[in-house]
């Protein structure tokens, strides 16, 4: 599945909720469903700069040359929001991730919804992707 296309199913299942409590509740519900991440990874390299929470993102490249990330967070609408960005670009290549247009936070009206400091939090999570995408993008070119 494209990015694109998982941001597509995204938006489709947040489309069954007109009410934002139980858009925040489908929040909660992912962030449960998000595997824990092992306590080696809740690290100071791994714990986001400027979110409210104590959030976690783990980067690993796969043989194939895919990113697969994992996080964890303390906050449970947090951690949903983590888990839907997991969602959308886990298992894809650093370029896919550093070309997408991660035009899905903007359609479900998550950037409308959250406070002014989980909003810094989210474009801070979508920061630390894009540059463990670019790290890794540079290793591989090195």
């Amino acid at each position: 599945m494209t990015i694109n296309e998982a941001q597509d199913e995204v938006i489709e299942q947040f489309q069954d909720f007109t009410d934002w409590m139980d858009k925040y509740q489908l929040l909660i519900d992912l962030g449960g469903d998000l595997e824990p991440l092992d306590d080696k990874y809740k690290n100071e390299q791994n714990l986001i700069d400027g979110c409210q929470s104590r959030v976690w993102v783990q980067c690993d490249m796969t043989a194939d040359g895919c990113l697969v990330f994992t996080a964890d967070s303390d906050a449970l609408i947090v951690k949903g929001i983590i888990a839907l960005l997991i969602q959308v670009i886990s298992g894809h290549t650093p370029r896919e991730i550093l070309d997408a247009d991660l035009y899905f936070i903007e359609r479900i009206g998550l950037k409308d919804h959250l406070s002014p400091t989980r909003s810094n939090g989210l474009l801070a999570m979508v920061k630390q992707i894009r540059m463990y995408a670019l790290a890794y993008e540079a290793k591989a070119n090195a």
